[in-house]
This record gives structure tokens, sequence and C-alpha cells, in this order.
């Protein structure tokens, strides 16, 4: 198996720009069957753009040229990336007409030739919603987290069409069965009704396609002669059936990836596939490019640590290129405020030394964690802008819920607040009772008056009320969940979802949290919409190209695959966090610190991972992950206090 050692000059098409030695054998590579495992920050981009040149340089048609990438932003910037190195070298092939593009974009231009489809009939994900929306109403499915779950039911409907599953015996991960089964009913009933296709119907239609259709498949194998693949890694069972049937009887074949970076098993992505190539190929060759431009030394050994704990993947020595780097820092805070406080000052440090705000990064592994961290960040005037849109506590229907238990305490009688909390827990009221736009208990009393039992709870409610409305926020928060009942509710809802009940409680005890720092209700709530609005304005776009300038990135640890910074700070590194708490399979456990490897990779020059003792007056485990990519426990780490500097 070809390695790299930094550089060598390619002699094809007249350019000066240097490659290692692994790179130089990809790009040069021709015909028949390729995988190129591209360690992080190794240059695959490049190793692609020039070796479409070297085919072209050779003779190769450019219509006969596909790249398949898995988003169309991939697909756009590697077409840019190849056009604009074809023009630097006063292209004379007609590169523009190789094909760049997904899965989905790809197979569904050959339906479309061979079925005529119209324009438009590929289901997008605002119709889907909306269907769900209305399908949900009209079968009186209530869920509180609508938005969640239809986004939870839509990725499960993938997931299930995509791995060809037969839906009467798939075990739903979201809802009971027979919820499922009607939405997966319901939802094909639709597609079918409204003519319409969705992202898995391609697939699956393609691959039934060249199964019926011979001449097709045949007309696109000769069409396609040379297929590259990029993110390899991220392929499903399916997609990979269908690119193998396209590629005969040639089986030019050029895949790219990185199983160490496969993360996406939830949406059928294996890196068995690409362990599984060379079995299927016998006669591939094997190329690594093992020299990392991106970070220094001590992070590359860092990360090699770690991921060597993994099994399932093959064994790689990367090379660093860069120097000057220094080991990664552990900090070990007493509890999450600690933690967020001093990495709002580690931010500002580092901006103050010289480092741009857009050259720093916050990565976390799931939504909730960068809560409180962005208030501190907005605190400090650090500023920053999130990949992914950070869930809003003070949004979520949990948070709805306690503000309307305080706002009913405060003297509100407004119908919205009762019909939020009148059976969280169950008191099995009935919503025919709270029928006027002010709500009077004596008149829900009068309603239940010929059943005693009914009166008593209200009564109930009206004492819980009373005494919530003369707490501070705190304390509030403690008897809601605790008097009240409302944990009992969460936990019963977590089980008809399906859901871990921690998942719910978590959110409450964030709430709990944050209701600490507030004298009155009124005070919380306030600040509580100021910070909706500031987190709204925040949640723009990206750090770059902004009418705000230069901003620090949030992010959670997958939207950053594929991303790099010269700083780089982990949080929330704890266990039930990463690894998170559902990880109790081996496989899945493997597919976590595959995403913690992702992570560490990032960093170009420093990277700083972070963990807390205490978390909701709990004790918290520092992750097993730090250990291993340390090489030493951490354990015994002291706390560090926030607010001391220390910027590398």
């Amino acid at each position: 198996m070809h390695t790299g050692r930094p550089a060598t000059t390619d002699g094809s098409s007249g350019t000066e720009m240097k490659f290692d030695e692994a790179q130089a054998a990809a790009i040069a590579h021709l015909d028949g069957p390729m995988m190129v495992l591209a360690g992080p920050g190794s240059g695959k981009t490049t190793v692609i753009t020039h070796r479409i040149r070297r085919l072209l340089d050779q003779g190769a048609d450019p219509s006969g040229i596909l790249v398949i990438t898995f988003t169309k932003a991939a697909a756009e910037e590697m077409k840019a990336r190849f056009l604009a190195l074809s023009a630097a070298e006063g292209d004379k092939t007609d590169g523009g007409r190789v094909t760049f593009g997904t899965f989905h974009s790809v197979f569904y231009r050959i339906l479309r030739t061979a079925y005529r489809f119209p324009a438009g009939n590929v289901a997008g994900e605002t119709e889907k919603r909306a269907f769900f929306r209305e399908f949900l109403a009209g079968e009186r499915f209530e869920t509180e987290d609508e938005p969640e779950f239809i986004a939870s039911v839509i990725n499960e409907i993938s997931y299930v069409k995509g791995n060809r599953i037969d839906p009467r015996y798939y075990y739903s991960q979201n809802c009971p069965e027979e919820w499922f089964k009607k939405l997966y009913d319901g939802y094909e009933n639709w597609l079918i009704q409204s003519g319409k296709i969705d992202f898995e119907d391609i697939l699956l239609m393609c691959a039934e396609l060249f199964a019926e259709r011979k001449d097709i498949l045949s007309a696109c194998q000769r069409k396609y002669r040379y297929i590259l693949v990029d993110e390899f890694q991220d392929i499903n069972r399916l997609q990979y059936e269908i690119v193998r049937l396209l590629a005969l009887p040639e089986n030019n074949l050029f895949i790219v990836g990185d199983d160490d970076q496969s993360v996406y098993r939830f949406r059928g992505a294996k890196p068995e596939i690409m362990l599984g190539f060379p079995k299927d190929y016998p006669d591939a060759g094997r190329i690594l490019l093992n020299v990392n431009y991106r970070s220094c030394r001590e992070i590359v050994e860092c990360s090699l640590r770690l991921i060597a704990h993994n099994r399932k993947r093959f064994a790689k020595e990367l090379v660093p290129a860069r120097k000057g780097g220094r080991p990664a820092d552990l900090r070990v805070y007493a509890d999450p405020v600690a933690q967020a406080e001093d990495l709002a000052r580690a931010l500002r440090g580092y901006h103050e030394a010289g480092y741009a705000w857009d050259e720093m990064a916050v990565l976390f592994r799931t939504g909730m964690s960068p809560g409180l961290p962005a208030e501190k960040l907005m605190e400090y005037n650090v500023p920053f802008a999130v990949r992914d849109r950070i869930p809003d506590l003070y949004g979520h229907w949990i948070a709805k819920d306690i503000f309307a238990y305080l706002s009913l305490g405060a003297g509100s009688r407004k119908r919205s607040d009762f019909l939020r909390i009148i059976n969280k827990p169950n008191r099995y009221l009935s919503r025919d009772a709270f029928d006027t736009p002010e709500i009077s208990l004596e008149a829900v009393s009068a309603f239940y008056a010929d059943r005693d039992w009914m009166e008593e709870r209200i009564g109930r409610l009206d004492a819980d009320l009373r005494t919530i409305g003369r707490l501070r926020p705190a304390a509030a928060v403690r008897y809601i969940r605790e008097t009240a009942g409302y944990d009992g509710y969460l936990k019963s809802y977590a089980e008809f979802r399906r859901m871990d009940p921690e998942e719910l409680t978590e959110i409450a005890d964030r709430l709990a949290e944050s209701a600490a720092g507030f004298a009155t209700a009124r005070e919380w709530m306030e600040h509580a919409a100021r910070y909706e609005e500031e987190l709204d304005r925040k949640s723009a776009g990206p750090s770059e190209g902004t009418a705000d300038g230069p901003r620090v990135t949030l992010s959670t640890m997958h939207s950053a695959k594929g991303l790099e910074f010269p700083v780089v700070f982990l949080i929330d590194v704890n266990e039930g966090i990463i690894p998170h708490r559902r990880a109790a399979q081996p496989d899945d456990l493997e597919e976590e610190r595959r995403l913690f490897y992702v992570a560490l990779t990032r960093a170009k020059e420093r990277l700083h991972i972070c963990a807390v003792r205490e978390r909701y007056h709990r004790k918290q485990e520092i992750s097993r992950f730090v250990e291993e990519c340390m090489g030493r426990s951490a354990q015994g780490q002291p706390e560090k206090a926030a607010g001391k500097r220390r910027n590398g």
C-alpha cells in the first residue's frame, strides 16, 4: 500500500504543484478499482480534482467522468475547485462536461430520462413536514414535541426504506408500533396520491430500473466509464449496490474516504462497507494518504491514540506536516457554569493574543450543550455563529410548561396557560371545562359539581398554583417537578415516546439551573425572552461573510466534519454525553469514538478538552475517551478555576 512523504512535483499538465508520494500515486491511477484511505487533513479534494485532470489529459471523455458526493454543497465546491484548476492550466479538454452530483441528483437524472418524470415531483422537506402535521391532527395523535417528533419520524421512515426493512416487522424508536405503521402507510399513500417520490424512492426505483431494464443499465455503464466517490465511508448499502452496478464491467471505481470518520450509522452508513471493499474488489489498489497537513504533531498523536482503541478499522499511521504545536490541554471544571465562564474568557484571551474570531470553534456532542456557553458568550460580548441551530432551552415545550405554571402562580388566568398544564401530571381534566379566554377555577369546579373527586383535584391544583406564586423561581421549579408531579409526567411521556427519561429531565435540570440566578419569575422570563431574541440573531449563519464580521463557530461534532480551525474547544467531554448514554453496544461505542476522533482532528494548533465534575448536583465522570487520547487517567485532574486564563 502506498503511503506518502512530502513532496514530489506533479509532471502532468505542466503544473508545478507539489504532492507527496501517496497523493501522486492516487492522482496517477487510471483504470480499475482503487481505494484511497484519506486521513484527516490529507488533501483528498486536491487528489480528486487533480485525478480528474489527469484522466482528461490521458484522453478520457469528460462526459464519461462521474464524481459523486453526499451533499449538494460538497458537489458544488468540488466542481468549483476542479474548474478553477482547469482554468489555471488552460483547459483544452472541455472539463465543464464532467458530472458532479449527489447520489440522489445523479440517480434522479437517470430516472427522469427513463420515466420522463415531470419537474418538481420529488417531495421536499417542507412538504413532508406539512403532510405529517395534517396527518397527526387528523388522526388525533398528540405529541408535546411535534416538530422534533415529525423530524424523527421522517428520518426513521428514510432509514426503513433505505435499508429495505419491512415496516410490519420494524420496532420504532420514536413511538408505539401502531402509530409508526399508520404514519408510514399514510405517508406512502400521500406520495402516491400526490404523484410524488422521496429521496429513498429515487434509490429504490433506480435499483429496480437497473434490475428490470438491462438496456438502460448498459447505456449508463457505457456513459460513465470513470466513477469517483468522495466521503465513501458515509455510503449506505443501497447506494453501494447501485454504484457497483454502474461501474461494471470495467470497474473503474475510485473511492476516497476514511473509515475512521464514519459517523452516520443512524442514516444507514456503515464502515463495514468500506472495510469490505478489498473483498468485493480483490484486484483493487489501495493508497493511504497519510500526511496530515492540518494538525500539529501533538494533536495527530492524540487522535491516533484514541482511534487505535477501535477494532473495526484499517490500521493507519499518519505523519504530521505541521510543526510548532502544543499538547492537548485538559480542563476540568467544578460545574457547567465554571466551564462556560472560562470558555468565554479563554476565547477573548485568544482574540487579544491575535487570533481572529473565526479561527476558533467550540464543538459539542449534543445540541443542548451550547445553551449555557452561548449565554456566557453573549455576556462577555464574544461574537459567535452556530452551524446547527442551537436548541432554544426557553423555547422548549418543557420550558413553556414551567413558564405557564409560573404565570398562573403569579395570577394569570389565561386559557392557553391552563391548557398547557392541566394534565401535566394527568388530572383527568377535560378541555371542555376550560372554554373561556379567562378561566375561573370556581367555574371549572361548577362544571364538575356532580363529581366530588374532581373538585378535590381542582382544589389541589389551585393550592399548588398559590404555593408556586409565593416561591422564588428555583424553588418554584423544584415544587412543580417534585410536589406538583411534573417529573412523573415527563417519565410517562418519555416511555410513550420511547425516549430515555433523562433526555427530558435534563431539560428540566437546565431550567432549574438557570432559574437559580433570578429573584423573581418575571425577571427570569424577561431574561429568557431577551436570550431567545439574541440567539435567533446569532443563529443567522456561519462565521464567514456575515454582516457582523468574523465570529467564533459553535457546532455539533457531526456538523464540524470537514472543517478546520487553529483553535478548538471541546466541551462537556463527560461520560453519558460523549460517549452518549445510548451507546450501549460495541458498534455504538466505536461510532462515538469515531465522532470524537473527528472532533479532535478539527484542531490545527491548539486543542482544549473540557469536562465538568458535577452537573445538576450530580457527580459526573470524565469521558473514557480522555484517557484513551491523552494516554493517562484524567480522573485525578485538578479542577480549573473559572476566570483563570490559560490560552494554550
